[in-house]
């Protein structure tokens, strides 16, 4: 392998969770660890990521797609430089990077396939030292960001998948394997839970490791300086990374699932003291290109919050309905005090005003509406929420832009994929937006 080169020294960024992260718009997946889902990091810049200016001025929403098999996640790194991961299918499958012409979306630069072995969608982050490190199957790689040349590897200790990773303030890296539930990814028995492994960044070396009493499906997120937080098949973990003893150690557990009939819960946003997440996320092996009608829950699904010191719970059901499904987190607008859910099995998405968790008013229905949504949420400081909607009777998945106070669309574009997304979208530094499936990338903006 070349030589590593010598690491880029970290700049400041204005979220201290993203000091391990390149100070760009969209470094990693949901925006960064906290899956806040908005654009930040780059010093300077971020006041002025707006998105599709022209939508509130009646014009229409654009969008420009390619074609790509597999596609998972798309980031941002310095202007102009746009990053689209995915993977392969095979036994054993293999992963892949490539550097995006932020336009035309055409590959200026492609990575070599890179092993992975057990399938399922990994993830890319941007880090401080420079380089680009991506997670994928039971292998984490770190890339030239120019070349996208392999500069290290490193092979995880389990023979099963591997979810992404979150960079901690430090630096360095955290993954899991992803296992849980009753289905297809359930468990070996001879495994007590999920685990996770922290790995030095540059050498990939591991530091630690620490299995969890469950398995987790739900990839990883974290706050600065070293706090981890695992939704795990039955409990919500806090977490910490103590750099000195290279251990990590629980601090808290709550029990979110209460309920008969209901699934294990999704990715995890922290934001505004609290963690928020999705339930009802078993059964999402029968996708198929959609997961409207796939949902096996008995128990309506719900949006919960957990408090980051573990002492309250709360939830509010999206729809009411059974069958519900989802494979991905909700999205929280702090400043406005509005989270947004959605129920993809029974089409539904909505968005409520929330009051201080376990009072009286914890959730006001703001507005909802019917809409075949899977995929990543993103939004931005203007109130501009963007969210996809499958037409099924096209066999189109469409992007379709909405103001996150009102509910009322502002914009729709057709994404050019034929399977609804259940992956990962980014902001861009231009005003625009770039969302992937497993079909398709496109850039969509508004001038």
């Amino acid at each position: 392998m070349p030589a590593t080169p010598d690491p880029v020294p970290s700049r400041a960024t204005p979220d201290p969770a993203l000091a391990g992260y390149w100070p760009s718009p969209w470094p990693a997946e949901d925006g960064g660890p906290r899956r806040t889902q908005g654009p930040g990091g780059a010093t300077g810049t971020t006041a002025s990521i707006r998105f599709a200016p022209g939508l509130r001025a009646g014009r229409p929403l654009q969008a420009t797609s390619r074609p790509v098999f597999m596609g998972c996640m798309a980031i941002v790194r310095d202007p102009g430089e746009v990053y689209l991961q995915g993977n392969l299918l095979g036994a054993p499958s293999t992963g892949w990077v490539e550097r995006l012409h932020p336009e035309s979306l055409e590959p200026l630069a492609r990575s070599i396939d890179l092993p992975g072995g057990p399938f399922w969608p990994g993830g890319v982050a941007a880090h401080a030292d420079g380089s680009l490190y991506v997670t994928f199957g039971r292998w984490v790689h770190r890339l030239a960001p120019d070349s996208l040349e392999v500069l290290a590897a490193h092979e995880l200790p389990r023979e099963r998948p591997y979810n992404s990773s979150v960079v901690l303030a430090s630096g360095h890296l955290v993954t899991k394997d992803f296992g849980g539930g009753v289905g297809a990814a359930a468990l070996p028995p001879e495994l007590r839970g999920s685990e996770l492994v922290v790995l030095a960044p540059g050498t990939l070396e591991e530091v630690t490791r620490h299995e969890l009493p469950e398995g987790s499906i739900a990839r990883l997120s974290a706050d600065a300086p070293d706090r981890i937080y695992v939704i795990g098949d039955t409990h919500a973990f806090g977490l910490r990374f103590d750099e000195a003893t290279a251990t990590i150690v629980e601090d808290w557990r709550v029990r979110y699932r209460t309920r008969d009939g209901q699934g294990f819960g999704w990715d995890v946003v922290i934001d505004d003291g609290s963690g928020w997440f999705l339930d009802d996320g078993e059964g999402t092996e029968a996708f198929g290109g959609h997961f409207a009608g796939k949902g096996v829950a008995t128990a309506p699904l719900q949006l919960l919050r957990v408090t980051l010191d573990g002492s309250t719970l709360d939830a509010v059901e999206v729809c009411g309905l059974p069958g519900g499904i989802i494979a991905n987190p909700p999205c929280v607008d702090a400043g406005r005090r509005i989270a947004v859910g959605f129920d993809s099995g029974n089409a539904q998405l909505v968005a409520w005003r929330y009051g201080e968790p376990g009072a009286a008013d914890a959730w006001t229905e703001l507005w909802r509406h019917d809409q075949h949504h899977a995929a990543h949420l993103l939004r931005w400081a203007g109130g501009e929420l963007l969210s996809h909607d499958y037409d099924a009777s096209r066999g189109v998945d469409q992007v379709v832009v909405r103001d996150i106070e009102t509910g009322d669309e502002l914009g729709r574009a057709d994404t050019g994929s034929p399977v609804q997304s259940v992956v990962f979208g980014a902001a861009g530094w231009a005003d625009d937006a770039y969302v992937v499936s497993f079909g398709a990338v496109a850039r969509v903006w508004s001038d």
